[in-house]
């Protein structure tokens, strides 16, 4: 058999849109309506969202126009009144300027009968006659001895009655409270003895005070005594250069405390 008898048995190619009508009546009837179908209910769906969208478009912009509308009243209306307020304060300025001007004004009309019921008065000039060459002559410009001594001695006076006032009056004098440890050489050293060495020196500006015995160690005692002193006729060196001449009780001295009176 040839190819061409085949060809012409077979017919399946012949028939294709047979077949591929059958298939898809079988996928429409296993899986619900075609694609097709859906597109179109999707668009429809969309069209009705659109319309829905416009819709409320529509009703916002009436909305927002209206509002729109009633907020540019109430500018008017404040436009108005701020118009009222500027031409009132306008009316204020021009009454204040015309005011300023009077005032200005015043004064320069009322200066002027001032100037007129005052007049300048020259003043006297005074006449210049023989008479006062001869008041002049009298007139002595250098003084006399006797009122210089009289000044003299009253400014003596006066400068002795100071000093003498100032004489009178106390002056105060610098004193200083000194405690003074005296350390005998040993525990055998008389204290009493030692004691009075001590309040055995004397001079002008000083005074001795209470005293007492301190224990230092070892059966040692120090002698512990206060005294006032004048600041400027006393000091501790003098002190203690005639403590320590006493060399067979006194070992040495040392000032323990020194406080201004």
């Amino acid at each position: 058999m040839s190819g061409l008898q085949c060809l012409a048995t077979e017919n399946i190619w012949f028939d294709k849109h047979r077949y591929d009508e059958a298939e898809k009546h079988f996928y429409e009837g296993a899986n619900g309506p075609s694609t097709q179908q859906q597109v179109k209910t999707a668009l429809q769906q969309a069209k009705g969202r659109q319309q829905k969208r416009q819709h409320r478009n529509s009703s916002s912009h009436a909305g927002g126009d209206h509002e729109l509308v009633s907020r540019m009243k109430s500018l008017e209306l404040e436009n108005q009144t701020l118009h009222k307020v500027v031409e009132e304060m306008r009316a204020a300025l021009q009454k204040l300027e015309s005011r300023v001007v009077v005032l200005e004004k015043t004064p320069a009309s009322a200066a002027v009968p001032c100037a007129k019921a005052a007049p300048v008065q020259a003043a006297p000039v005074k006449q210049v006659n023989g008479d006062d060459d001869e008041d002049d002559d009298d007139i002595d410009l250098f003084g006399s001895d006797e009122d210089d001594e009289e000044t003299a001695r009253l400014k003596q006076e006066r400068v002795d009655a100071y000093a003498a006032k100032k004489a009178k009056k106390p002056t105060l004098i610098a004193k200083s409270s000194i405690l003074l440890d005296v350390k005998p050489w040993d525990d055998e050293t008389d204290m009493a003895k030692l004691e009075e060495c001590v309040r055995s020196v004397q001079m002008d500006g000083l005074l001795w005070g209470a005293s007492k015995l301190v224990p230092v160690g070892y059966g040692i005692k120090k002698l512990q005594i206060n005294c006032v002193v004048e600041d400027d006729k006393v000091g501790t060196d003098i002190l203690e250069e005639e403590i320590t001449k006493f060399e067979d009780f006194v070992q040495s001295v040392d000032v323990a405390a020194f406080n201004k009176i």
